[in-house]
């Protein structure tokens, strides 16, 4: 049993070698035949990888087909911090992951769009998994941006396109510059595409892929980069050790050191000294990984580019733009184009063999970024938000409608230069251009801008009236209005009186020929007078109450004329003196009215007004007459049927041009007149249904003449005439000269707030408006016709933006007629029913007796004391 035991021991270990060389053999069988058939493992390789490619394509496009799309819209105070900022960074890193669990990871991303098409000057979409649309919707900028769900985008094919892929270069590992929020970062890409032109086919658009970083990709990133650092510090050291060996060798063998060695005796003795090389210096990891050094908001992303354009050329250049934008954020590291350039030839995303992977990233929405686009989400603060309050945005052909001429839907504001420099003569929209107000220095073009909408208007069809005290705008705009089909609209009431032979046409603040209401006549005359001299309940009741009875006798005496056929022999503000001061007349008078009066006012007459002493008159009588004095206003307001109807002018589209004079006491009364008739006028509009009110438009240049005389009365206008679709323009040279109620008015109701230069503290108030955007300072320093104006399409404000007032020589040059300029003249003045001076102040010097005569006629049919004594009244 012993002698057997090595006899099988070694018949093991015999089996045992023979096997494993038969193993050995086979391997090195099967490795040379898999040499000689290389191809086979080549092909199943390649299948293998083909097939997985395949199904993660499937997934991957099954997964995109179930995103959500948001569009963010911000204010125009839009302004947020850096937490904000910071804060959206994450919940967009957080949604990327909001997929199923089968969903490949370049599905796992979310978009970020920037896209410029025409409809806006940079629209900003967030496109992601359906399942973080919730996560997406709550943003924190709060109420500053609205985010709405967005419609799927459909672009026409252009002609031309060009497509680019940004990666990261420089040091791997350096962050991006940090951009401030002041002004905006994404400035540069609007300026980039302001002067895109939507005609042209123009079309840009950036999408910035945002990816959460799975962790085994950041550990080889890791790997890789300390491996890197490591050689880098081998390769130095090692440098270093050539360097001081051959510094060392150099030192020996000089001349210098063998003479310092026979001096010291040594010569021969040492033999060479001992060099000791520099050690590789230990890596740090915190300095070799720089910003990848910590998990925390690390992100990976992909940028991606394409413009496009129907004319040649003008791709391209976007893209150079684009890049040229790209450029701001760049720091340690920087986004470069990938491809290189070889001679006239570029390659890249546009050609093969990366075009085809550009094309399904792009329309799929996967994220496969290259292997350094790692950024942290501070280094992306620019691109995580919509463009903010410092961000100066365009002014697209869509953001303000071009003017047309003779379309009655848009009214002229002035021309616009774009980026490109081009013009175009911009308006906005005549239902949305309620109030207008402008502001500036005298000579900076406020009144032309005017004139030019006004001149628009009137061609276009529509009913316009404009007051100047001065009268200037009148033979400015002449040539320009003088066309046939605009005479017969035209009046021309001017009470400058100027040349040898004056005209003038005339007025009846009294008169009730044109159909209107009684009290309501003598509501607005009587407040008229109490706006110009500053009266009211608490300072001059009885003055108010004795003017108010007088007009309320007079008002009946007119309607009784206008009933009996005889509006020639209407009473008028003059005969206010007879009534108070001659029996005859004021007996006469009341007696011809008794059955039109209430008997309240019938009753003060004949109880009140005879216990009055005579020097309570005074104060009503002054201000008529120092009208009566003038016979320019006692020809204008002393015929008994006046020709001015401000009510039918704006029911049959007219253009009535309004001089009332100077700025004197006089004037200040014939302007309240004439303000509070308008005032009355408009909200007798109440009479008609909304639909049938057409638009008038009221110009009022120098405001500050116009509301001394009238300060309430222009106040109620900016509040009221909305409702009557009657719309004012008005303008100053200093708002705050305004009366407070006025100014507050304009400033609140304004759609248009527009400025020309001007002193700083004037144009501060309207500067305050647009939250100093631009300063004082800059808007002080506008040329001549150059303005800054905010307006209101479609609902929003437009603006501030640069304008360049419109020149009436230029813009309506092929409409200046000046040989019928005074064709037109005649024509305006016969409009307004228009005489010599001299004949209107005698004929108004003869109406007190043709109103006697036609008041000796009314018989009453009772007399008014026995008429009280029947109501009650003794």
């Amino acid at each position: 049993m012993d002698s057997t035991a090595p006899y099988l021991t070694d018949r093991a270990d015999e089996t045992a070698a023979g096997q494993v060389l038969g193993l050995v053999t086979g391997l090195v069988d099967a490795a040379a035949w898999l040499y000689d058939h290389w191809y086979l493992l080549a092909l199943t390789i390649a299948a293998c990888w083909c097939v997985g490619e395949l199904v993660v394509r499937r997934l991957a496009a099954k997964a995109s087909a179930e995103r959500m799309a948001l569009e963010l819209v911000p204010a125009q105070h839009f302004d947020p911090g850096l937490e904000e900022i910071f804060r959206r960074g994450v919940q967009l890193a957080r949604a990327s992951t909001s997929m199923p669990w089968w969903a490949p990871r370049r599905s796992k991303a979310v978009q970020i769009r920037l896209r410029a098409d025409g409809s806006s000057p940079l629209r900003y979409r967030i496109e992601g998994p359906a399942g973080g649309e919730r996560l997406l919707s709550i943003t924190p900028f709060g109420p500053a941006v609205t985010v709405q769900r967005a419609r799927p985008l459909v672009d026409n094919p252009r002609k031309h396109v060009v497509r680019a892929e940004f990666v990261l270069r420089g040091k791997p590992i350096a962050p991006l510059r940090d951009v401030p929020l002041d002004p905006d970062p994404l400035q540069p890409l609007v300026d980039a595409v302001c002067d895109l032109r939507a005609e042209l086919g123009d079309l840009a658009e950036i999408r910035l892929d945002i990816q959460r970083a799975p962790k085994w990709a950041l550990r080889a990133r890791r790997l890789q980069l300390m491996s890197d650092a490591r050689r880098r510090e081998r390769r130095e050291a090692q440098r270093a050790a050539r360097w001081v060996r051959q510094d060392a060798t150099g030192i020996e063998d000089s001349v210098a050191w063998h003479l310092k060695q026979l001096v010291g005796g040594k010569q021969g003795g040492g033999g060479r000294r001992l060099v000791m090389p520099p050690v590789p210096r230990r890596v740090d990891p915190a300095e070799a990984l720089g910003k990848l050094a910590d998990n925390d908001h690390l992100v990976r992303v992909q940028l991606l580019a394409l413009c496009a354009s129907n004319t040649e050329g003008r791709a391209e250049a976007r893209l150079s733009q684009l890049q040229a934008a790209f450029d701001v954020f760049g720091g340690g590291s920087r986004w470069a184009m990938r491809g290189g350039r070889i001679g006239p030839w570029r390659f890249g995303a546009d050609r093969w063999p990366s075009r085809r992977g550009f094309e399904r990233r792009w329309t799929l929405g996967h994220c496969q970024p290259p292997r350094a686009n790692w950024v942290r989400l501070q280094e992306l603060t620019g691109l995580l938000k919509p463009p903010t309050v410092h961000c100066r945005l365009p002014l697209l052909a869509g953001d303000l409608p071009t003017f047309e001429f003779q379309n009655p839907h848009v009214l002229l504001q002035g021309i616009y230069r774009s980026p490109d420099g081009r013009r175009r003569l911009v308006a906005s929209y005549a239902k949305e251009t309620l109030f207008e107000v402008g502001v500036g220095k005298a000579g900076g073009g406020k009144t032309e801008r005017a004139l030019a909408q006004a001149i628009g208007w009137a061609h276009a069809g529509g009913g316009l009236m404009f007051v100047d005290p001065h009268r200037d705008s009148w033979p400015r705009a002449l040539p320009f209005l003088a066309h046939d089909a605009l005479m017969d609209r035209i009046a021309l009431f001017d009470l400058n009186a100027h040349g040898p032979a004056p005209q003038i046409g005339s007025w009846n603040p009294l008169g009730m020929h044109q159909g209107q209401v009684a009290h309501e006549v003598v509501e607005a005359t009587a407040d008229a007078y109490a706006a110009a001299l500053g009266w009211d309940d608490a300072s001059a009741p009885r003055a108010l109450t004795i003017l108010t009875a007088s007009l309320t006798v007079l008002v009946a005496v007119n309607e009784a004329a206008c009933q009996a056929g005889r509006s020639e022999d209407q009473a008028t503000v003059f005969h206010v003196r007879a009534l108070l001061t001659d029996p005859v007349f004021r007996a006469a008078a009341l007696a011809g009215v008794q059955e039109r009066l209430d008997d309240e006012t019938l009753s003060w007459w004949q109880t009140v007004f005879p216990t009055l002493p005579p020097d309570s008159f005074a104060v009503v009588l002054n201000p008529i007459a120092r009208l009566a004095a003038n016979p320019v206003t006692r020809a204008f307001l002393g015929q008994g049927a006046g020709r001015y109807n401000i009510r039918a002018a704006m029911d049959s589209k007219m253009i009535v041009w309004v001089c009332p004079g100077g700025n004197g006491p006089t004037d200040r009364l014939v302007t309240a007149l004439l303000a509070r008739d308008l005032l009355r006028a408009v909200r007798s509009r109440r009479d008609t249904p909304e639909a049938q009110r057409l638009p008038f438009r009221p110009y009022f240049d120098e405001l500050i003449t116009l509301t001394g005389a009238a300060a309430e009365t222009i106040a109620s206008m900016f509040e009221d005439f909305r409702k009557y679709k009657v719309h004012v323009h008005g303008m100053t040279q200093l708002l705050a000269r305004l009366p407070t109620q006025v100014r507050l008015s304009l400033v609140q109701n304004a759609s248009t707030l527009a400025s020309t230069a001007g002193s700083q503290s004037a144009i501060a108030p309207i500067t305050a408006e647009w939250g100093d955007r631009p300063g004082p300072h800059v808007v002080a320093t506008l040329d001549r016709f150059e303005h800054y104006m905010s307006l209101t399409v479609r609902g929003r404000r437009v603006g501030p933006i640069r304008i360049t007032g419109p020149h009436l020589d230029e813009v309506f040059a092929d409409y200046s007629r000046p040989r019928q300029a005074a064709a037109l003249e005649r024509a305006a003045l016969a409009m307004a029913g228009a005489e010599p001076l001299g004949r209107l102040t005698t004929r108004a010097t003869d109406q007190l007796g043709r109103v006697n005569q036609f008041l000796t006629q009314l018989a009453p049919t009772t007399p008014p004391a026995v008429r009280l004594q029947q109501k009650g009244y003794q």
